[in-house]
Parts: structure tokens; C-alpha cells; sequence
């Protein structure tokens, strides 16, 4: 980040350019920033500085502030071990783009599970020419996370640089591991990070919140891992856009930690990403932040939340059901889920894209394809009476496509 630059000029002058600031390329009129009452119109709430101000490109302190107190409140494993403070992203997809411009360089192996977000693969394989490895997300009985698989695959990289990819819940599965599961998932990258593997693991938190089994851990994996070893340093990329259901506002956020993390090393890290961010788009939409401030800020957002996770949960309840009917049993096997917005069937003698064409020609039910046999579901795109038509319109294409 430029120490120097025109935005740190303008940050020391709002604080001390009492008489004038002529430092920042907006304009001002009588104190505020000039505006058009044809925009004004659409915001309700904000301050003119609220809305048409650029933001720092770290984010705004207030916003970083709070996502750091929910961060900690709802990981209480994090103890009072520092980490950094969050910065702020363009929502998750552009929080795991900076995290492949720090930290990969062209050839770098990335570990991943075999179902994951398929824009891993293009932000940081087509973008930054990455080497991904894969290991199977679930045992072979789909009974739970493949501890053993990922553990062994770990193992190929001692004593190199890795990068780890955990996201949970799950995007494609809708899973997220039961208690003991996450604390062997943490052991085993300590276990390796102690054994001298340089690990950079990637905690995608996009769906967090979105829990809807009792097995199911309920804090992030971040906390477990954010002092394991100096040889592990835990990134998590979060932010509003599920978590307040925002999708469109674009507020996403990024926290580091290691074992030993100092306060010098942080606001490196914290920096570099706000260098990264001014190059190429400067700072991150200021009504988008004062919008998540104020959610979060709201004594109603909490009860609010849980309504809709609630309204989630029984579409899940129900995609259970559906899905797991005997008069399905010839047509796939159901992977586990727990949470978040999708489900997973790993299709039975038919491939997954003429399945998902079939469906939506003959049916006019849409799903998403992922490799030979995966079909994905998000139920939390359906209303629950739709849901018993989605899995009856998927057996028939099935059928259909097995010519039987």
C-alpha cells in the first residue's frame, strides 16, 4: 500500500485540514459530497457521507470494528489471540482473488476436496496458473468428511508450501463436519504444518451461519486454526452476502492469524491486501458497508436472521425427505448435508448434464451439473412446495436419460 500515497494524504487531512481539504478528488458542497437528488431518492437512511464518499481501501474502521466483534463472538476457540483486523472485499469471490495474488504464484500446489465452488478453479487455476490437487470430500459410504483421504493427501506435501482450501458449509454438498470431524481436520493440519509443511489455509466462511443439524460444528474451523503453528497461517474470507442475505451489495471480508502473530506482521498483511485492492479497484462500495453496518448495529438483526435461517432449515428438512424416498433409490446416492444452500446426488448411470438438459426441456426445473454424476440442488432457491417437483422432475430425467 502506497504509505504515501493520494489516499493517505487525504486520511491524515480529514483529520487535520480543518481550514481547507484540498487533497481528494470528490466534490464537496457546503460540507457534504455534491449529490443528485435522482439518486438520493433510492437511499433512505444514509448520510450523504454514508453513501457517496470513497471508502478507505482497508474498508471502513467502523465496519472492520464490528465484523471483528461478531468474528470473535461467534468463535469463542479464538480466546483473546490477536489477529488481524478484517479488511474489506468486494464479497468472498474477490476475498479468495487477493488471497491467490498474495499468496500463489504460477505452479503452487492448492489442495482442495473433489466437490468444491468451481470459481476456485478460475480465480486461482485459469487466473494464476495454480497446481490443484484433490482428495474425495466424503468416506466412500457418504456416511462423512473423508478425514483419512484429506489427511493422506496433506501428507504428499511435507515439508513444502501449500495452499488449503476448506470451505463449510459446503458449496456444492451442503455439508459441514460434526464437531469431531473439524477438530480432526484442525489436528491433522497442525500435525502437518509442526512437521514442516509451510501451510496458507483458506477458510471459506461464505455459508456460516446456515447450520441446520445438532452434529454439525457450529464455529468456524478459523479459530481452531488461527494459533495451531508458526508454520500455518489461517485466512478466513467471510463477509454479509449470505449471512445477511445481501448477495448484492458486495461486502465481504478478510482476517489473518498465525501462532505468533504480531501486531507489525498483521498490519502487513492488512496492508499489502489494501495495495492490492487500490490497484485495481480502489476501495469497496461505501453504501454497501453503511448499509452491513447498520444491520449489524440493529437490535432486530439476530431475531431477524434466524427467521429466514429458519425458513432454510425446513426447506433443508424437507430436501431430506424428498430426496432420501425409496422410489428414488435406482436413480442416486444423497450426499450427506447439514447446512447451507445446496444439496448434492451423485447420479446413477446417467451423466449429470444430460440429466440436468433433460430436466429443464421436459420439466422446466433448472439444476447444476458438476462433473460426470453430480447433480446440484439449492433448495434455498425453491419454496418448499417446489421442492417434491425438483427431485420427481431429476428421477424422471434420469430415467429418461438411462432409457429406463
Amino acid at each position: 500500500f502506497p504509505a504515501k500515497g493520494i489516499l493517505a494524504q487525504s486520511g491524515e487531512a480529514k483529520q487535520k485540514a480543518k481550514t481547507a481539504n484540498a487533497t481528494i478528488g470528490i466534490a464537496t458542497e457546503k460540507g457534504v459530497p455534491v449529490h443528485l437528488a435522482c439518486v438520493g431518492k433510492y437511499f433512505q437512511g444514509l448520510a450523504p457521507n454514508e453513501i457517496y464518499e470513497y471508502a478507505p481501501s482497508q474498508g471502513k474502521p467502523d465496519i472492520r470494528t464490528a465484523w471483528a466483534k461478531k468474528q470473535r463472538q461467534e468463535t469463542p476457540s479464538l480466546g483473546d489471540h490477536p489477529t488481524s483486523n478484517p479488511v474489506v472485499t468486494n464479497a468472498l469471490t474477490h476475498g479468495l482473488g487477493l488471497v491467490g495474488d498474495l499468496f500463489i504464484d504460477p505452479g503452487d500446489p492448492v489442495l482442495t476436496p473433489n466437490l468444491m465452488w468451481e470459481n476456485y478453479n478460475l480465480n486461482w487455476e485459469t487466473r494464476l496458473e495454480a497446481d490443484f490437487h484433490y482428495f474425495p470430500f466424503f468416506d466412500e459410504k457418504l456416511t462423512g468428511f473423508n478425514l483419512a483421504g484429506f489427511t493422506a493427501a496433506l501428507a504428499k506435501f511435507r515439508g513444502k508450501k501449500l495452499v488449503v482450501s476448506l470451505n463449510f458449509p459446503n458449496n456444492p454438498s451442503g455439508y459441514t463436519p460434526t464437531r469431531p470431524e473439524m477438530e480432526g481436520i484442525a489436528k491433522a493440519l497442525t500435525a502437518e504444518a509442526e512437521a514442516g509443511t509451510r501451510l496458507v489455509v483458506c477458510v471459506d466462511d461464505a455459508y456460516y451461519g446456515m447450520f441446520f443439524d445438532e452434529k454439525c460444528d457450529r464455529e468456524s474451523i478459523f479459530g481452531k486454526l488461527a494459533k495451531a503453528s508458526n508454520n500455518l497461517l489461517a485466512i478466513k474470507v467471510d463477509g454479509a452476502t449470505k449471512e445477511e442475505f445481501v448477495w448484492g451489495l458486495r461486502v465481504g471480508f478478510l482476517t489473518f492469524s498465525t501462532k505468533n502473530g504480531t501486531p507489525a506482521a498483521y498490519k502487513a498483511l492488512e496492508d499489502k491486501t489494501a495495495g492490492l485492492i487500490r490497484a485495481y479497484v480502489s476501495n469497496i462500495s461505501n453504501p454497501g458497508q453503511s448499509v452491513v453496518l447498520k444491520a449489524l448495529n440493529d437490535p432486530d438483526f439476530r431475531k431477524q436472521q434466524a427467521e429466514k435461517v429458519a425458513i432454510l432449515r425446513a426447506r433443508s428438512a424437507l430436501a431430506q425427505t424428498e430426496s432420501r424416498k425409496p422410489e428414488y433409490a435406482d436413480c442416486w446416492d444423497v450426499y450427506p448435508f447439514n447446512s447451507g444452500y445446496f444439496m448434492c446426488v451423485r447420479l446413477k448411470g446417467a451423466d449429470a448434464d444430460a440429466v440436468r438438459a433433460r430436466a429443464l426441456e421436459e420439466s422446466a426445473v433448472g439444476t447444476i451439473a458438476l462433473g460426470k454424476s453430480e447433480l446440484r440442488i439449492a433448495f434455498s432457491s425453491c419454496e418448499a412446495e417446489q421442492i417434491p417437483l425438483v427431485f420427481a422432475a431429476v428421477a424422471k430425467a434420469t430415467r429418461g436419460v438411462r432409457g429406463k
